[in-house]
């Protein structure tokens, strides 16, 4: 066992892949939940790792982005997809769980494991590194208060709302155009027009759409300030066209004609490859998002790499603050992991505490880093949350669009993606035979 601890503080889904991955590298760590004694607003079990909002962990076919991602951990050693598979349910190409079965078998997992304490309590300070803060996106006030103090910089995001986001390539661009608004500037956004019979049919559509569950956790406080598109719809007619979707100061080259209404798509990360729907941030369930934005021409195939959500959520401005390891760039000795860093669903916090606890083993047993590549789903996202060039940071999926594309052509969407995921897979191999993979013990 090495001398040194490792402090975990969180034992959600990335806190207790950290300290696994830790762990079974010969490293102690004290694992710090705040559990059972005290609990945040969603969670209601004492076992870790809860599941809150689901119990799918989404696709499980590689051609998938979250697919990959799953299949790149279960190579590498995660604890939290041999739970999963372990606590399977049958649900189509999904992989979905037993909820308690899955936070039991890595509870279990967990406390059985010598090189990990576990400390029942809730964490108030920062100790001295190396540390690992996995809090996730309902950090308790008296810690996020310790982050803010002790982080020079350091500031919390609560973000109202969030619009859904699309892939450039799925979008129908016999239905869209590129332009800006009076010509001012360069061509940057995608245009999607709509004729006023299918405005109309939107608009409908879009008043008695069924909008999300609003959870227990959520503080309609938060709403203020903050109107969702489906509101907008029910002030009138014609509200959205003189809001997000007016079509004033664009001229349809297809048609040589102005459009009767027009929403417009931003460019979402710098490779240009993901659009955000701007001003269309939501309350609608993710059904629902799918079924009436397809609804608008050029969005009729598009593949929604994010919906819309709309309630509290805490997370760093990772891109000023963390590297692609995930470390604070001003202390390496304090590291983030999960959704605090801004990675977004349960196999996405897990993918990140998973690289943490990897390469802080590496760097205490002064081995060579794993150094996970853009090309791979686990270095995609930890290449996303650190991108300085971002501006307006939000929390995010794995998508394909984050992913390096590829450097050469292959025809079709679908053998593109396979291509892109035979790839990933191709490195990780490699990366697995490190050193630092092959010093693991039995836990």
């Amino acid at each position: 066992m090495n001398n040194k601890e490792v402090t975990v503080i969180g034992a959600g889904l990335a806190g207790c892949e950290c300290a696994w991955q830790l762990a079974k590298r010969g490293i102690s760590v004290n694992l710090v939940e705040m559990k059972p004694n005290k609990k945040s607003p969603a969670h209601k079990s004492d076992l870790f790792a809860e599941l809150v909002c689901s119990n799918s962990l989404r696709s499980s076919d590689v051609t998938n982005a979250v697919g990959l991602l799953k299949e790149e951990l279960r190579r590498l050693g995660s604890l939290i997809i041999e739970s999963a598979d372990k606590n399977s349910v049958p649900a189509g190409s999904a992989l979905a769980v037993d909820r308690e079965g899955f936070s039991k078998y890595i509870t279990d997992k967990i406390r059985a494991s010598e090189n990990i304490r576990i400390s029942s309590e809730e964490a108030v300070n920062i100790p001295e590194g190396p540390v690992i803060i996995a809090t996730g996106p309902l950090t308790s006030d008296a810690f996020a208060e310790e982050i803010s103090r002790q982080i020079p910089g350091f500031d919390l995001y609560f973000f109202d709302a969030v619009a859904p986001i699309v892939t450039l390539e799925s979008i129908d661009m016999q239905n869209a155009y590129f332009a800006s608004r009076y010509d001012k500037g360069t061509p940057d956004y995608v245009n999607c027009p709509l004729s006023k019979e299918e405005y109309e049919s939107f608009i409908n559509e879009l008043c008695k759409a069924k909008e999300a569950e609003i959870h227990g956790f959520d503080n309609s406080a938060v709403f203020e300030g903050c109107m969702p598109v489906e509101v907008m719809a029910k002030r009138g007619f014609d509200t959205l066209r003189f809001g997000p979707m007016k079509p004033v100061g664009l001229l349809n080259p297809h048609s040589g004609k102005n459009d009767y209404a027009v929403l417009q798509l931003r460019r979402d990360n710098a490779d240009g490859t993901l659009y955000n729907l701007v001003g269309f941030q939501t309350h609608l369930t993710f059904g629902e998002q799918k079924r009436i934005f397809s609804m608008i021409p050029a969005l009729k195939n598009a593949e929604f790499v994010r919906y819309g959500v709309m309630h509290r959520n805490t997370f760093l401005d990772s891109p000023r603050l963390l590297d692609s390891k995930y470390r604070l760039k001003s202390n390496p000795d304090i590291s983030f992991a999960g959704q605090i860093t801004g990675v977004e669903g349960y196999v996405e916090s897990a993918a990140s505490g998973m690289l943490v606890g990897i390469e802080t083993a590496a760097k205490i047993l002064d081995k060579e880093p794993a150094d996970f590549p853009r090309e791979t789903a686990i270095g995609a996202l930890a290449a996303y949350i650190s991108n300085s060039s971002i501006v307006d940071f939000q929390p995010m999926n794995i998508n394909f669009g984050i992913i390096s594309p590829l450097t050469y052509k292959v025809k079709g969407k679908a053998n593109k993606k396979a291509e892109v995921s035979n790839r990933a897979l191709k490195i990780i191999d490699e990366i697995q035979k490190k050193e630092v993979f092959s010093i693991e013990n039995n836990n």
